[in-house]
C-alpha cells in the first residue's frame, strides 16, 4: 500500500464560497488552481475593505463557483456573474486578518450581485494583486519565502479521510449526524494515513510535487455551517472541543496547513499515490 493516496482535490476561487471539486489541479506557490483561476484569488470585502467569510455571512456557502480560461463564474440560485481577470482599475488596500494586501475591485455590477446574493449592503468583490505578495507567517514557514493569496494564512490545507471518519464515529456516539468533508474546506484529501496522521507528517511527496506541512489548522464556526443550506449548528466544534484542543495554538485543530516546496508548475491528480515523511 502507498503511504498516501489523493482522494479529492478542491479549489476555492472565491474565499468562503463553494469550492470546485477537480480531478486534476495545477500547483502554484500560492496554492492550487483550475481553469486559470487560483485558490482564494477572489474575495468579498465589506465597506472598510475587510475580508468577508461565512463566519459573518453564512449565505456565502450558497454561492457556486466555476472557472475556465481565467474567468471565474459565480452562481446563486438562477443568477450568475462572470468575473474576468482584466484589471480595469488600480488595486486598493484590503485586509485578511492582520495582513494588509491589495486587490483589484470587480466593479459596481459585481458589488450589486454579491450584495443581493448575501442580502447585505456595502460589499465588494476583489481579486488578489500579485504585485504585493502576501508572506506566510515565518514562525511556521521559516525563510522558505512561502506566500499565499486571500487564504486565512497558508496556500494548501491537507486532511486525511481517516480523521473525518474518527470524528464522525465520535459524533455518532453522542447521537449526532455525521458531517461531510466540505465542512473543513480542504484542498487535498488523502487516504491511507491513520486518523490524525497528518498531524505528524513533515512532507508529502506527490509525484513531482512536495508539500511541507507547517501548521495545524485551527477551526472556527464555519465548520458548524451546513454547506448545502447555509444553516448554522453546534457540531462538530462541540465534539472537537473534547479532544482536539491545541494548547500552543489555543484552538481546536483539524487538518494541517501546507506550503509548496517543490513542483510549482506541475499538477496533482485524484488517485495519485505519494510518500509521507513523518517528523519523528
Amino acid at each position: 500500500m502507498p503511504d498516501v493516496r489523493i482522494t479529492a482535490l478542491n479549489v476555492h476561487p472565491l474565499k468562503g464560497a463553494r469550492p470546485i471539486a477537480v480531478a486534476r489541479a495545477d500547483v502554484a506557490p500560492e496554492g492550487l488552481a483550475t481553469g486559470g483561476v487560483g485558490d482564494r484569488e477572489w474575495m468579498v470585502v465589506d465597506a472598510s475593505g475587510r475580508f468577508v467569510t461565512q463566519r459573518s455571512h453564512p449565505r456565502l456557502a450558497l454561492v457556486g463557483t466555476a472557472a475556465a480560461d481565467g474567468v471565474l463564474t459565480l452562481t446563486h440560485g438562477t443568477s450568475s456573474l462572470r468575473l474576468p481577470p482584466a484589471d480595469a482599475t488600480p488595486s486598493r488596500e484590503v485586509t485578511v486578518w492582520r495582513s494588509h494586501v491589495r486587490g483589484f475591485d470587480a466593479g459596481d455590477v459585481a458589488a450589486a450581485w454579491i450584495g443581493a446574493a448575501l442580502d447585505s449592503d456595502g460589499l465588494r468583490i476583489v481579486r488578489f494583486d500579485p504585485a504585493k505578495p502576501r508572506r506566510c507567517n515565518p514562525d511556521f514557514v521559516g525563510d522558505s519565502g512561502a506566500h499565499t493569496r486571500f487564504a486565512d494564512g497558508y496556500p494548501i490545507l491537507v486532511i486525511g479521510e481517516a480523521s473525518l471518519a474518527e470524528l464522525n464515529g465520535r459524533l455518532a456516539a453522542r447521537g449526532h449526524a455525521p458531517v461531510p468533508m466540505d465542512r473543513f474546506r480542504p484542498n487535498v484529501v488523502v487516504s491511507e494515513l491513520e486518523a490524525y496522521g497528518e498531524d505528524y507528517v513533515e512532507t508529502l511527496t506527490l509525484g513531482s510535487v512536495v508539500l511541507r506541512l507547517v501548521k495545524p489548522c485551527t477551526r472556527c464556526e464555519v465548520t458548524t455551517i451546513d454547506q448545502a443550506s447555509g444553516a448554522r449548528g453546534d457540531e462538530p466544534l462541540s465534539t472537537l472541543a473534547g479532544y482536539r484542543h491545541h494548547p500552543r495554538l489555543r484552538g481546536l485543530t483539524f487538518g494541517v496547513n501546507a506550503i509548496v516546496v517543490r513542483g510549482a508548475g506541475s499538477t496533482l491528480a485524484v488517485g495519485a499515490d505519494g510518500v509521507a515523511d513523518f517528523a519523528f
